[in-house]
């Protein structure tokens, strides 16, 4: 089958270039567990790969957190998450300013009020000791988007207090700890007044964040591209001599943009970029804690699949090695290939742009894959509205456009811009 219009995009890909190892490094998710942690069950997770969860009880109580005196809600929520992350081997993250209970609601303190610490002081002793007694090992996230007015409603500078004051703490009681920060709302950019005033200030103060974290939900820096942004940050840290472990973009995705197609596309960008991602949660009250951040909804026989869960299942599929790609405009995609002769790539295609038309995708080199005639499997992850799914759909499982022995041209009719393509090829029959 052909199509009648010539392609709006052409994405490469080349099986014969590995690039590296898949980590799963997008199948992170802000809370989207129970408050006891016991749900959703295992199978929704494990099915996405789960790796990270981020989480400190938010909005339990509301207000609550250290700062209404109900401190031990949240605590003992986030002690049950750490738990049920850890058992399907994921990395739990440690929300600091939701147990302290700066979550979005009115708060009469804030640290350093008055150029007074005394109260956070009592707070960080009492996480602290709680963490130690339950022996936990978190990434330690010590703020979340102090650049937002919602989240830190004084000054910049007294946030790098506070920042210097929880870091140091954490540090002297395990010096091994991961630090995460400054997760902001905002992207770095070399013209952020915000981000290079932190940047000097964690040099200056020997404050260094293990892992360097921000947010690609507001594009007001690199229109959302993790690509863009750890470039633009490196720079920066280059600048001033420094060096972080790693990288997280430990929100991704506005609530109209977490649909197959974007969450493909942001796959394939921090892939890319090498970047650690957690999808963002829209929930409120109760559906923040449950879902999988809306990768799930409750149906009468249980928890039921959105379309979206599907497209993180087939990324978690993707094993062996990472393959080059190139993308093209609005349209990425993640590629592995098996290795030890299992003879299978497979393909994961998102669109950012909103985007619809036919879409190419060009691969090459066969023969190093050990796939000298592959035939090929094409799969539809449909949005469908939001409404539960059961499955991909089978859309097309034949090469189009040979053009030689070694590469081939798939051209995809993408009808519905908020829908994932997941392609397979293999030696064998499907």
């Amino acid at each position: 089958m052909s199509l009648d219009r010539s392609p709006i995009a052409t994405v490469r890909v080349d099986l014969s270039e590995e690039v590296g190892l898949p980590t799963r490094r997008a199948s992170g998710i802000l809370y989207g567990l129970t408050e006891d942690g016991a749900s959703p069950p295992d199978v929704f997770l494990t099915g996405i790969g789960f790796r990270f969860e981020r989480a400190g009880g938010a909005q339990l109580d509301s207000p609550g957190g250290w700062v209404a005196g109900r401190y031990e809600r949240r605590w003992a929520s986030a002690l049950a998450q750490y738990r049920r992350t850890v058992a399907l081997d994921g990395e739990f993250i440690i929300l600091v300013h939701d147990l302290y209970g700066a979550d979005g609601t009115a708060i009469d303190r804030w640290p350093g009020d008055g150029g007074n610490f005394s109260d956070f002081e009592r707070f960080l002793d009492r996480l602290i000791e709680d963490v130690g007694a339950a022996g936990l090992i978190p990434q330690w996230d010590l703020w979340n988007e102090p650049d937002l007015d919602l989240f830190w409603a004084r000054s910049s500078e007294q946030f790098r207090g506070a920042w210097r004051l929880a870091y140091r703490k954490v540090r002297a009681r395990f010096p091994e700890a991961t630090i995460v920060g400054p997760s902001t709302a905002g992207e770095p950019s070399e013209t952020d007044e915000w981000w290079n005033a932190y940047l000097d200030f964690v040099a200056a103060n020997d404050v260094v964040p293990d892992i360097l974290s921000w947010h690609e939900i507001g594009g007001r820096a690199h229109g959302q591209d993790p690509v863009a942004s750890r470039s633009a940050v490196e720079r920066m840290l280059a600048a001033r001599g420094l060096h972080v472990r790693g990288y997280q973009v430990n929100e991704y995705a506005e609530a109209s943009q977490q649909n197959p197609g974007q969450s493909a596309w942001f796959v394939a960008r921090l892939e890319r970029a090498r970047v650690d991602g957690l999808r963002a949660n829209w929930g409120k009250g109760p559906e923040l804690h449950d879902n999988l951040a809306s990768l799930l909804a409750h149906s009468p026989d249980g928890y039921a699949p959105l379309g979206d869960w599907f497209t993180y299942h087939s990324y978690a599929g993707q094993r062996g090695v990472v393959v080059a790609s190139e993308p093209d405009g609005a349209f990425d995609v993640f590629a592995t290939r098996l290795i030890n002769n299992n003879r299978q790539a497979r393909l994961l295609l998102g669109n950012h742009g909103g985007m619809t038309g036919p879409v190419a995708v060009n691969v090459a080199g066969f023969q190093a894959a050990g796939l000298p005639d592959p035939r090929v499997l094409v799969e539809r992850i449909a949005y469908d509205d939001g409404r539960p799914t059961r499955g991909p759909v089978v859309v097309r499982a034949e090469i189009d456009d040979l053009n030689d022995p070694t590469s081939v041209t798939i051209v995809l009719d993408y009808a519905d811009a908020r829908d994932a393509f997941a392609i397979t090829l293999d030696s064998g029959r499907f």
